[in-house]
């Protein structure tokens, strides 16, 4: 078995592998093999509905197309940071039952913009939102600011001023990546199957360090304690001066920290 692992990265909402050209060409360029997929309804799979389980194929697929007998890293950004942190839950629950055909394969996570919880009612806010068609940017800005706000109370027991980029942030509806670009109803799509999870939960039950890496400046940064602690082996990394897509923000302190991740990886 290779002592540096296989890297799969997985792209956020409303975007595409395309975004993880800065991090495809630093790893190559360190030796590493790696692969960018794209989710179901992203991408060139844009003709596809999102679902978890389809997500778990996209990912299954590309860490059987790097070799069965290789170790690997996932790096997932926002929605592909819960989706690849519920994924490395998945495989510690099949190991345990002995159900995994290659166990020890994951080597741990990088796990990006999703310190947020989504278990509950926060996320289904925003679902509903994504469900109503509106007119114009100043009724969608307006029902952003409803919606942070009242998901922002729900968080912190306070009502604080939010605008519509924390709606973005959440629903990844920030630049686009490549020339397509999915509709809403891939939010209304991926919410649903988020809201009936808990990424703590996942972190918790995963048995694989997990790097927790936020910018600054991302108003989804509310539980990242808790989710560091609910890790087996756990690193968080806070990128002064970036947001919501911090490897696109950041790219060489995003790259920096991925270095660090995948060596310490190696090291377990």
């Amino acid at each position: 078995m290779a002592l540096e692992p296989a890297v799969v990265f997985v792209h956020g909402m409303r975007t595409s592998s395309a975004i993880w050209a800065p991090q495809l060409a630093h790893v190559h360029d360190a030796g590493y093999d790696a692969v960018a997929v794209d989710l179901p309804a992203h991408g060139e799979r844009r003709d596809e509905r999102f679902t978890l389980a389809g997500a778990f194929a996209v990912i299954d697929q590309a860490i059987a197309a790097l070799g069965a007998d290789r170790q690997i890293a996932l790096v997932g950004l926002s929605l592909g940071g819960y989706t690849t942190l519920a994924y490395a839950a998945r495989e510690a629950t099949l190991a345990q039952v002995g159900a995994l055909p290659h166990p020890g394969r994951l080597a741990g996570v990088v796990a990006a913009a999703c310190c947020s919880d989504p278990k509950g009612k926060p996320v289904a806010l925003f679902r509903d939102v994504a469900r109503v068609t509106v007119s114009g940017a100043t009724a969608a800005e307006r029902m952003g600011r409803s919606a942070a706000s009242r998901w922002r109370r729900s968080i912190t027991g306070r009502g604080t001023r939010a605008g519509g980029s924390d709606v973005a942030a959440l629903l990844g509806a920030t630049a686009a990546a490549g020339p397509y670009r999915p509709g809403w109803d891939v939010v209304t799509d991926a919410l649903t199957h988020l809201a009936g999870r808990s990424s703590v939960a996942d972190v918790r039950a995963t048995r694989v360090p997990v790097w927790l890496v936020n910018g600054s400046r991302d108003h989804l940064r509310l539980e990242e304690q808790r989710h560091l602690a609910a890790a087996y082996q756990g690193a968080l990394v806070v990128v002064p001066g970036a947001g919501h897509d911090v490897n696109s923000d950041a790219p060489d302190a995003f790259n920096r920290v991925l270095t660090r991740a995948l060596h310490d990886f190696a090291r377990h």
